[in-house]
């Protein structure tokens, strides 16, 4: 046994020890957080079962013949009563990131309950076929086969001895788990390592105290999480692989906390790179992380990044789709960053093949899913879908050059899209809202409408309600964990089972939600639409109705079997598609919808011609300059000129100029700020920008930033050296900006960022 590595952890937030165990929680359920190299875990069973005694390993001599085919059959067996049993009472909740698809999840017709913090949770169903292991069986078969090496294990899994020992076994906590590496050109063959982790637990109770803190601190000391690589013979028998065992410990001396990584044989431990890496990162990487975890107060708001799905058909169906549609970015003809934007719809494309299959396996269904994605923007998802077989189609206000690339497979229509009885969708199985604004409330209201079978994908971005911008009411949330939550209320409201899951996407904004099952029968469609309409109508306090219109009220809805409109296909209300007219507010769900503009307005300064930008800055800057009697640029206390108030600024500009501005590109703090090399603005204040201060700040700037700035060195006019009365206040060798044309240099072409997937 040789410890890797020891950090002591100050608590002045007194979050120990329930912290520790926080942050082993998410180095047993995302690992993938610390290890790049993995994509993550499945949690495959739970149990607690009493620790065995060191003479119990190897052979049991009274042990019945019943009881060694039991042991030797675990792998297979189900518990007898198909439950993994209670959870741990003491210590923290592992969880619910980690759940596999094929669990507690699952729905047939109805949700079924998957067991919140405390509760059992069903067995999951491996990718390989076979159901959860018998933990208890599977435990005591790993610990007879070790013969000779299970007592120096047992001494390991129990760590050092605390006060007085107690003749009954203590328990421990098991969890089985399969470790999921990435796979890629470098590892194509990645293949899960299942392990076992094992948490001690003690219920001693330090005799003659009442306070119960003695009983804590032995509780604390106790605490060990061990990681058991298991290995199969050729009978499908588990037993422990010594080599790679290793310990997570959590101990105190003095008031001081400390956590330790320990391995059980480090002479023999084999580094594969992925799943085991060096001692070294052991000691160093990981234990700074838990560390840092361990008293770090922030709770996510989010659930663990895919939750609903299988995380091995997520990984190779991500590398199967990223290696087949890589060559997009070296021909992306749009202005967007083509990596961003293309394995960005890789992933998603991924997420939702995985998502879809494995709702045919449980619907038992051979066709693949049919979608329309409603405000498809670039296309490309819908591309991608439907060159992997599902029939679809994508529909946006405004057309994309890169539309044309895809070929007649993929079905891209230009329209407005506008929530009424027009723009149903009955024959279709999906709809998509990625990043689609306005209409992001309004799918999971469309989808309710369209059919009993239609279900939906949300991915929220800007925040949109029924009409216009979404008003915050909670300060205690963020604006995203509130709208998140807005979104959901609606899906309920529309009888949907909302799930909601984090996407593995490079987007700050990748949680998506999900309705794919009902909350009532059919026979309930008529009532149900009519809670919908009440609840729309309910959201009328909430909105802002444009000037003038008093809201009116919302028309009858259709029927049911929305008669007139049987293909989902010819639904599609194209009324409002020219120039993003309002449609009339008797075929609206609710008046006062605003499509989005065919033709996209650009809000900044490239549109105005470049001498009148050149005239305003200068007035601006003149302004500036005579507000003090006199600058000086030698002196370095005067720095810069007086800060003006942006409102003081623009009492001193013509008001049509002030209306060009703001009608060409956002107003005249768009422009100051687009001039980033003569002003800086900063709290509603503007002056001309110090160059000398900017000399400093940019020495400090990590070594990749300050490469950026070497790249466009000299490539435009030095503005002060061109206008200022007393030029540039830096040498020419140390100025960033050309102090004439014959230092130009022409502007280099950006290298491509690196994938970030």
């Amino acid at each position: 046994m040789a410890e890797v590595g020891r950090a002591a952890v100050r608590d002045p937030g007194a979050l120990l020890p329930g912290g520790f165990w926080a942050a082993v929680a998410v180095w047993l359920e995302r690992p993938q957080v610390a290890n790049k190299r993995l994509c993550g875990v499945r949690l495959e069973a739970r149990r607690s079962v009493a620790e065995p005694r060191a003479e119990d390993c190897g052979q049991r001599p009274n042990a019945g013949r019943e009881q060694e085919e039991r042991a030797a059959a675990a792998p297979g067996l189900r518990p007898p009563d198909g439950a993994l049993g209670p959870r741990p009472s003491s210590g923290p909740d592992l969880g619910t990131a980690g759940r596999g698809p094929e669990g507690a999840r699952r729905r047939r017709g109805e949700e079924r309950g998957d067991g919140g913090p405390g509760q059992p949770r069903e067995p999951a169903v491996g990718d390989a076929g076979f159901p959860a292991s018998d933990l208890e069986s599977a435990w005591d078969a790993c610990f007879r086969s070790q013969a000779g090496g299970g007592p120096e294990v047992l001494a390991f899994l129990a760590g050092p001895p605390v006060g007085p020992q107690p003749g009954a076994p203590r328990q421990l906590d098991l969890v089985l788990r399969s470790v999921i590496p990435k796979t890629g050109p470098r590892c194509p063959l990645a293949v899960p390592r299942r392990e076992m982790v094992v948490r001690g637990r003690s219920d001693l109770t330090a005799p003659g105290v009442g306070d119960g803190r003695e009983d804590r601190v032995l509780n604390v000391l106790n605490g060990t999480v061990t990681f058991l690589p298991l290995e199969e013979d050729d009978r499908g028998n588990l037993k422990v692989e010594t080599s790679n065992v290793y310990q997570i410990r959590l101990s105190q001396s003095r008031e001081e906390w400390f956590i330790s990584i320990l391995i059980f044989c480090p002479e023999r431990w084999h580094s594969d790179g992925i799943v085991y890496p060096r001692p070294s990162w052991l000691g160093e990487e990981l234990l700074a992380r838990l560390a840092r975890w361990s008293v770090d107060s922030k709770k996510s708001e989010f659930k663990s990044t895919l939750s609903l799905i299988s995380i091995i058909k997520y990984s190779k169906t991500y590398q199967m789709l990223k290696e087949k549609y890589k060559d997009m970015v070296k021909v992306w003809p749009e202005v967007t960053d083509p990596e961003k934007f293309v394995y960005e719809d890789v992933a998603l494309a991924a997420y939702l093949l995985v998502l879809w299959e494995e709702e045919r396996e449980e619907r038992g269904l051979t066709a693949k899913q049919s979608f329309v994605d409603l405000g498809c923007g670039n296309g490309l998802l819908v591309h991608i879908l439907s060159t992997e077989g599902h029939p679809g189609r994508g529909i946006d206000v405004r057309r994309r050059k890169i539309w044309d690339m895809y070929g007649p497979q993929t079905c891209l229509e230009e329209d407005a899209i506008t929530p009424n009885d027009k723009t149903l969708f009955p024959d279709v199985d999906w709809l998509i809202g990625n990043h689609s604004d306005e209409l992001t409330p309004w799918i999971p209201v469309i989808a309710a409408r369209s059919s009993y079978g239609c279900r939906f994908f949300v991915l929220p971005c800007c925040f949109f309600d029924f009409i216009g911008k979404y008003s915050r009411r909670q300060s205690r949330k963020t604006q995203y964990r509130e709208y998140l939550d807005f979104i959901t209320e609606v899906g309920l409201a529309c009888g949907f089972h909302v799930e909601e899951d984090c996407l593995r996407i490079p987007s700050t904004k990748r949680v998506c939600l999900i309705g794919k099952s009902r909350t009532y029968s059919p026979a309930r469609e008529v009532s149900m639409d009519k809670q919908r309409t009440r609840y729309i109508n309910s959201r009328r306090g909430h909105l802002a109705s444009p000037p003038g219109e008093t809201p009116a009220s919302l028309p009858p809805r259709a029927a049911v079997g929305h008669e007139g409109h049987p293909n989902g296909h010819q639904a599609l209300d194209v009324g409002a598609a020219e120039g993003g007219a309002e449609a009339p507010a008797d075929e609206l769900w609710l008046s006062g919808f605003q499509p989005r503009e065919k033709v996209e307005h650009l809000r900044n300064c490239a549109t105005l011609p470049r001498d009148f930008i050149d005239q305003v800055v200068l007035q601006v800057a003149h302004l500036l300059l005579d507000r003090e009697e006199q600058i000086s640029i030698g002196d370095a206390s005067s720095s810069s000129s007086k800060a003006w108030n942006r409102g003081e600024v623009a009492s001193e500009l013509d008001p049509e100029t002030l209306q060009r501005l703001k009608r060409e590109c956002g107003g005249l703090q768009t422009l100051l700020r687009n001039n980033h090399q003569v002003f800086e603005v900063l709290n509603g204040r503007v002056h001309i920008r110090d160059w000398r201060e900017e000399q400093l700040q940019r020495q400090q700037h990590p070594e990749a930033k300050r490469r950026l700035f070497s790249e466009a060195f000299k490539t435009r006019i030095c503005w002060f050296f061109s206008h200022h009365p007393d030029g540039c206040v830096l040498p020419s060798d140390s100025c960033p900006f050309a102090h004439g044309p014959a230092e130009l240099r022409p502007p280099r072409t950006p290298k491509k960022k690196k994938q970030i997937l």
